[in-house]
């Protein structure tokens, strides 16, 4: 996959950018589990539980690893409309398909049809919502009208919230875009990321999810 070095300037005095390489190119699509290590992987090492340990975990470690489950900070932000948009949005359906992209990143603009397709077909308690990296808060006009373009010629009328310091701590474990992650009601990050436009393996993920409740 080529790699791409960019600097996106995040809205608010917080945080002045944030580097992600950006799996934009060669069209290769990649997901979490391929990559060297997982948040998953991230967990067994720190409780220490491998080998003959795996088969004594106590109720105890169970409960802590479910208390450090990945979450959703709380966020205000705006959507392209100029609406605001906050992290209830995740309450409103039991599972939200998290896009990250980019206006600059081919593959996430490419992918933008069938996502726009896809969100018309979803059940009802599932949604998908997109995050657009590279708009610098309300004043980059620019970057906000190519998003609203590549949206309305894809034919995807779904919500896009515009990323802002508040996101900090999910966007600087992405290493890459587009990024899709998947959140439950309560804002809880749910299995793993898929790491490049691969809208298969995103549907894949959301019946396997629905197939469990």
């Amino acid at each position: 996959m080529k790699q791409q070095a960019i600097r996106m300037k995040l809205s608010g005095a917080l945080l002045a950018a944030v580097i992600l390489t950006a799996g934009c190119g060669a069209g290769t699509n990649d997901t979490a589990a391929d990559q060297p290590q997982t948040n998953e992987e991230s967990t067994v090492t720190e409780t220490g539980i491998d080998g003959e340990g795996q088969t004594q975990t106590s109720e105890s470690d169970a409960s802590d690893q479910k208390d450090d489950q990945a979450k959703m900070p709380a966020f205000t932000t705006k959507d392209l409309d100029g609406n605001t948009v906050t992290e209830d949005i995740f309450g409103e359906k039991d599972l939200t398909v998290l896009n990250i992209w980019g206006t600059f990143c081919g593959p996430c603009v490419g992918e933008m049809p069938e996502l726009g397709e896809w969100a018309k077909e979803m059940p009802e308690n599932v949604q998908i919502v997109g995050l657009v990296i590279d708009i610098a808060g309300e004043e980059d006009t620019e970057h906000r009208e190519q998003a609203v373009n590549i949206m309305q010629n894809a034919d995807a009328d779904f919500t896009q919230m515009i990323v802002n310091a508040d996101f900090a701590d999910i966007l600087k474990d992405v290493i890459g875009v587009p990024t899709t992650i998947f959140v439950d009601k309560d804002g809880n990050i749910v299995g793993d990321s898929v790491i490049g436009a691969d809208v298969a393996a995103y549907k894949q993920f959301v019946e396997e999810y629905l197939d469990e409740q």
